[in-house]
């Protein structure tokens, strides 16, 4: 299959890839307080001493979110890829093997941004929400470039993207303090333009062309669609993950309006450009555009008809990336763009990260009150005298005094670092890739599970030659056809 190392090799080197992470996760990281069972906030029950406290906070209380997106990175992204006619099977089974192993790179990661000198990085529920949502960015690059690469290549690109994505976090969120609630910027633009960038790479060896296995089958469409589902009716407690109290409630209630308007519209618009027909491609993708579109400003106060307006706006220029400028790109740019991911993740990651900067050029104390600077940290006081009264009834923290416009300027300038970050970083990804260390598929191997897996229908028609080549006496069992 590859032309540059064996099928068992590929075998040797994923085995080795999870030895290694054992040993550093072994060696990095550990239980946190909240998990830990010497502390003795975690026990519950009586002691014969003295009465044992629960933790003032519950952890698990970030459970069902994080099962949530759970569900939408393996199932949501899983089966949605399964739209090609013969890689249905490497959709959902190389979404399942791929997101195991960045779990833990992404776990990895988030420790060693949070490590602290001479101690290990501590691992609770929260790092595991964390780990998730980094998992969607290189699964969005996989669209990118779905059925034309192995699977230790998207695990090499899965590992170098991962790194870059941690690094882009810490340069917006906390350096710049760009607020991005639902990862528009740092998740779905990231993944998008380093996807594009390694397929482009790709492009330049190997000019991408129409190959007859790339479309879909009836039955395709309708595995593609359980995907569509599953994330459409989970991305609320995506872009709310990570938000408390009235921000994660108005998360929740923006991206359900944003995400039902792009829904609607793009029926609307798909069936215009297609002749008054609806087109799987873009009901299949278009309509979770919403939810991309709102994720920056999810938590702020752009009010229920704000939230439908940019959730419509997405679902168009959706549809309409999908009907014309993904030919375009293909055909001028030699990016081939197997799943879209610019139509769903791209374009509508830079609409949210507009209209983020937006909100907070006019969010202001009238509209939030204190709560403006929980939002917007930077933005809080920087004065003792001022911050004295907010720390003690709010528990905010001394920020750096910004005004509406500076935050405003540093949420765009977020989304021009994690541009250049993500292309630059994703044409080396690409350059490296394309060394044929981690194997390398040819062109008449490509969008074929047969390649990978083994088929249970190849099995059987191969067994049925050879029984009929063997037996010289006539079959005088009626086919069950004939009843």
């Amino acid at each position: 299959m590859y032309s540059s190392i064996t099928e068992k090799q590929q075998v040797l080197m994923l085995f080795l890839t999870e030895i290694i992470l054992i040993v550093l996760i072994g060696t990095m990281m550990t239980y946190g307080p909240e998990a830990d069972s010497t502390l003795l906030k975690n026990h519950t029950g009586t002691d014969k001493l003295k009465q044992l406290k629960k933790p003032d906070e519950d952890s698990l209380r970030i459970y069902p979110m994080y099962q949530d997106i759970h569900v939408m990175i393996w199932i949501g992204f899983g089966f949605l890829m399964t739209f090609l006619k013969r890689y249905s099977l490497s959709a959902v089974g190389l979404t399942f093997l791929v997101g195991a192993i960045l779990v833990q790179v992404a776990l990895i990661c988030d420790g060693v941004m949070k490590m602290k000198l001479g101690n290990k990085a501590y691992l609770s529920l929260e790092s595991l929400l964390n780990a998730d949502v980094a998992v969607a960015t290189p699964l969005i690059s996989m669209g990118a470039i779905l059925g034309k690469v192995t699977y230790m290549q998207l695990i090499f690109m899965g590992i170098v993207e991962l790194i870059m994505f941690t690094i882009n976090m810490y340069i917006g969120v906390h350096l710049f303090m760009a607020v991005d609630a639902g990862g528009s910027m740092f998740v779905h633009v990231f993944g998008a333009y380093f996807g594009l960038a390694v397929s482009f790479v790709f492009g330049m060896k190997e000019r991408p062309k129409e190959h007859e296995l790339e479309g879909s089958s009836y039955q395709s469409d309708i595995f593609a669609m359980i995907g569509t589902l599953f994330l459409w009716l989970f991305w609320p407690s995506f872009n709310s993950a990570t938000l408390t109290g009235d921000d994660q409630q108005r998360a929740i209630i923006n991206t359900l309006l944003s995400i039902s308007a792009s829904c609607v519209i793009t029926f609307v618009v798909s069936a215009l450009v297609s002749n008054n027909k609806f087109n799987m491609v873009h009901v299949q993708n278009s309509t979770l555009a919403g939810g991309v579109a709102i994720g920056t400003a999810a938590g702020m106060m752009c009010k229920p008809v704000g939230a439908l307006i940019i959730g419509a706006l997405s679902g168009i220029i959706s549809v309409l990336g999908y009907k014309y400028l993904t030919p375009i790109i293909q055909r001028r740019l030699h990016i081939h763009d197997t799943c879209g991911v610019h139509n769903l993740h791209g374009m509508p990651g830079v609409l949210a990260a507009l209209f983020g900067a937006l909100m907070a050029g006019l969010a202001s104390e009238a509209s939030y009150d204190y709560s403006l600077y929980e939002i917007f940290p930077a933005r809080a006081p920087n004065s003792e005298k001022v911050i004295s009264e907010m720390r003690d009834n709010y528990g905010i923290s001394p920020g750096f005094n910004r005004t509406a416009y500076e935050q405003a300027g540093y949420q765009l300038l977020s989304l021009a670092v994690t541009f250049g970050i993500s292309i630059i970083s994703g044409l080396i990804t690409g350059l490296l890739l394309r060394t044929s260390t981690c194997g390398w598929v040819t062109d008449e191997k490509k969008f074929d599970d047969q390649f990978v897996w083994e088929l249970e229908e190849e099995s059987q028609d191969e067994s049925s030659r050879k029984n009929r080549k063997n037996d010289t006496h006539t079959n005088d069992q009626i086919v069950m056809g004939h009843f």
